[in-house]
């Protein structure tokens, strides 16, 4: 799914965190990291970030809860 507008990346992380299963990271090379792994977080955000905000992300999410989770993120904040 791709996600836009992240604007409060310590929330979206929060969220990310509280997922029961994998949740990863499309690069625009195609390669895929776990978001759940803090460093991952770390590298894959100082890659992408700018201007605290990020504008554009392609993250792929196994559990159904969990894209639950994250759609409704994306819709309420």
């Amino acid at each position: 799914m791709k996600v836009q507008n992240i604007s409060n990346i310590d929330k979206f992380f929060e969220v990310v965190d509280s997922c029961q299963g994998k949740v990863e990271l499309v690069t625009g090379e195609g390669d895929r990291l776990n978001l759940k792994s803090k460093l991952s977080q770390y590298v894959s955000m100082a890659n992408i970030f700018s201007n605290g905000e990020i504008p554009e992300l392609e993250i792929i999410a196994y559990e159904k809860e969990d894209i639950d989770k994250l759609v409704s993120f994306m819709i309420n904040g």
